[in-house]
C-alpha cells in the first residue's frame, strides 16, 4: 500500500511538476541562447566593417593653441575612491599624478575614507610628495562611511573647485591609467555634445596569479567584449564599470548625481543619465591596468555585490523607467528586458538551478526527457563565444564552465537578498587588494592567524557538491547515459571550492 501510494505521488505529483520546471529551463535557456548569440552579431559587425568610435564619433586630438595656451584644455576632475587600501595607494595616486594634461587644468581628488590611522597617515604623504611637485592634489576625509563609495564621491563633488571642472575621471584604487588616458577620453566629450560617459576596458596585471584570476579575466573580457560592446554600439547605452571612466559633470547633474539607495551606484547613476536622453561609448582599445580578487573569500565577497545590487536597483527602478518621458519605448525595453531581467537576474537563477539542481535531479526522473540541445549545444556555443574574448585560455574552458556554476550560486543567492531587500542587501565589503600582484611591495602584509583547518570550509559549496556527487554515483550505477562524467565533475568543482583550495 505504501508502494502504491508513493509511485502514485511520483506520477500524479512529482513528475508533472519536475517536467514543468524543466520546460522552464528550456525556455528560459533559449532567451539567454537568442541574448548571447546577438550581442556577438553585433560585435562581429564591428569588427568586419571597423566601426570604431573614432569613426561613429567625431574624435580629434587636443591642439595646442598659441593665444589660449593651456586654456584650450578643459579642467578635469580626477577621483581616486578609497578605503584602507594599504598595498595600492601609492600606485594609484601614481597613476593619476603622471597623465599627461596641463598642469592648471586638472585636479586629483582622493577620497580617504581610512580608518587605520597608518594608512590615512601615508595617503597624506603621498598626496603632500605630489602637491610639491606641483600637482594639483586634494586629499578630502570625512568623519563617516555613510553610503560608502557613492558617499565618498557625492561628498567630494560638494567641494567649491569642482565646479571649474567640466569632466570627471574616475578610478578605484587599484587602476593604473596610462599618462595618455585623458588625451585619448576627453576629446570624445569635448567634440560630441551628446556624450555623458566614456569608457575604457580593464586590463588585469595579475591575470596570471593563479587558475581563479584567469577564470575572472575570462569572464571579463567576454564582458567588455560582449555587453559593454554590443551596448555601446547599438544602443549607446551600457552599465558604467564603477572606474575607469570619464563623466560629463553637466550629464550627472542632470540626473541628480550620485546615489547611494543601492551597492552599484554606478549602475544607479547610468542608468538615470541614460534615460534623461544622454549617450554613452565604450572604448576597448583604452585599457586600464587594474588588478583581480586572488582569494576566492574575497571574489565571494565582490561577486554578492556585483549580482545584488543590480537585482535591487532593479526592484527600485522599474517603475521608473516605465515612465520615462525622455527616451524611446525601444530603449526602455531594451534596459528593463535585456539590461536587467535577463542578464542580471534570470541569467544567475538559470545557470545555478538549472545546471546544478534540475540536471543532477534528472537522474531520478527516468521518464523526463531533456533535449540534447540544452545540455550541449547551447552551452557549447555560450563556452565558445566566451573563450573566444580570451584565446590565450582557451584550453581552460572546462574549468571555466564548473567554476561559473559554482559562483552562480552566490550569484542567484545576491539576485534573491536584492530582490527580496534581505539583511544584506546594502553590505559592502571592499574588495582586498594584495599589491604584491603589482608587482611593488609598498608595506608589509598583515595576516591573520587560522584558527583550525575547518576555518576555510565553505558549507554551502560543500553541501551541493555532495548532493552532486550522490546524483553521479546514482547515474554511473543505474544510469542509461553518460550524464555522470559531467555530474562528477561539478561536484569535484564544488567540493574544491568548498574547502577552500582556490585562489592564493
Amino acid at each position: 500500500m505504501d508502494t502504491m501510494w508513493l509511485t502514485q505521488v511520483r506520477s500524479l505529483l512529482l513528475v508533472p511538476m519536475f517536467k514543468c520546471l524543466v520546460d522552464i529551463c528550456l525556455v528560459i535557456s533559449l532567451l539567454v541562447f537568442v541574448e548571447s548569440v546577438y550581442m556577438n552579431i553585433v560585435v562581429i559587425y564591428v569588427k568586419l566593417f571597423k566601426r570604431k568610435p573614432e569613426k561613429i564619433y567625431k574624435w580629434e586630438a587636443m591642439q595646442e593653441d598659441i593665444e589660449l595656451g593651456d586654456q584650450n584644455y578643459p579642467m578635469v576632475l580626477v577621483q581616486i575612491p578609497m578605503y584602507n587600501e594599504r598595498e595600492v595607494f601609492q600606485l594609484s595616486i601614481g597613476a593619476a599624478c603622471r597623465l599627461t594634461w596641463p598642469l592648471d587644468r586638472v585636479i586629483i581628488q582622493v577620497l580617504d575614507d581610512s580608518t587605520d590611522p597608518t594608512i590615512m597617515e601615508m595617503v597624506s604623504m603621498e598626496c603632500a610628495k605630489w602637491a610639491s611637485k606641483g600637482i594639483n592634489i586634494k586629499c578630502e576625509r570625512r568623519d563617516n562611511r555613510n553610503g560608502y563609495k557613492a558617499g565618498a564621491l557625492k561628498q567630494g563633488m560638494r567641494h567649491s573647485y569642482v565646479k571649474q571642472c567640466n569632466y570627471i575621471a574616475i578610478f578605484d584604487a587599484d587602476f593604473q591609467p596610462e599618462p595618455d588616458y585623458l588625451h585619448r577620453t576627453i576629446p570624445f566629450l569635448i567634440h560630441n555634445p551628446e556624450l555623458a560617459l566614456v569608457q575604457a576596458r580593464w586590463k588585469f596585471v595579475n591575470a596570471n596569479e593563479c587558475l581563479m584570476t584567469r577564470m575572472q579575466e575570462m569572464s571579463l573580457n567576454y564582458h567588455f567584449m560582449a555587453e559593454q560592446e554590443s551596448g555601446s554600439t547599438r544602443h549607446a547605452f551600457f552599465g558604467f564599470n564603477g572606474t575607469a571612466g570619464v563623466w560629463r559633470l553637466a550629464g550627472m547633474e542632470e540626473a541628480g548625481g550620485w546615489k547611494d539607495r543601492t551597492t552599484v551606484e554606478d549602475m544607479d547613476l547610468a542608468v538615470r543619465v541614460g534615460l534623461h536622453g544622454w549617450k554613452f561609448v565604450f572604448v576597448n582599445d583604452i585599457e586600464v591596468k587594474s588588478e583581480l580578487p586572488s582569494q576566492f573569500k574575497a571574489f565571494r565577497f565582490q561577486q554578492h555585490r556585483w549580482s545584488c545590487g543590480p537585482a535591487n536597483l532593479f526592484r527600485k527602478m522599474t517603475m521608473e523607467i516605465i515612465h520615462n518621458k525622455r527616451v524611446m519605448i525601444w530603449k526602455k525595453l531594451y534596459v528593463i528586458y535585456s539590461f536587467f531581467f535577463l542578464r542580471k537576474i534570470l541569467v544567475h537563477f538559470f545557470t545555478f538551478f538549472f545546471y546544478c539542481i534540475v540536471l543532477p535531479t534528472s537522474v531520478f526522473f527516468y521518464e523526463v526527457n531533456i533535449p540534447t540541445w540544452s545540455t550541449v549545444y547551447v552551452p557549447f556555443m555560450i563556452t565558445l563565444f566566451t573563450a573566444i574574448a580570451t584565446p590565450r585560455s582557451f584550453y581552460l574552458v572546462v574549468c571555466w564552465v564548473l567554476f561559473e556554476n559554482v559562483m552562480a550560486m552566490h550569484r542567484t543567492k545576491g539576485t534573491f537578498i536584492g530582490l527580496l531587500e534581505g539583511g544584506r542587501v546594502n553590505e559592502w565589503v571592499v574588495t582586498e587588494k594584495l599589491g604584491d600582484a603589482l608587482q611593488t611591495k609598498l608595506l608589509p602584509q598583515v595576516k591573520k592567524p587560522r584558527n583550525g583547518i575547518l576555518q576555510g570550509l565553505n558549507v554551502k559549496e560543500m553541501m551541493v557538491g555532495i548532493y552532486i556527487l550522490c546524483c553521479a554515483c546514482y547515474d554511473f550505477a543505474f544510469g542509461t547515459t553518460v550524464l555522470y562524467i559531467y555530474l562528477f565533475m561539478q561536484a569535484l568543482a564544488f567540493i574544491i571550492c568548498g574547502v577552500g583550495f582556490v585562489g592564493t
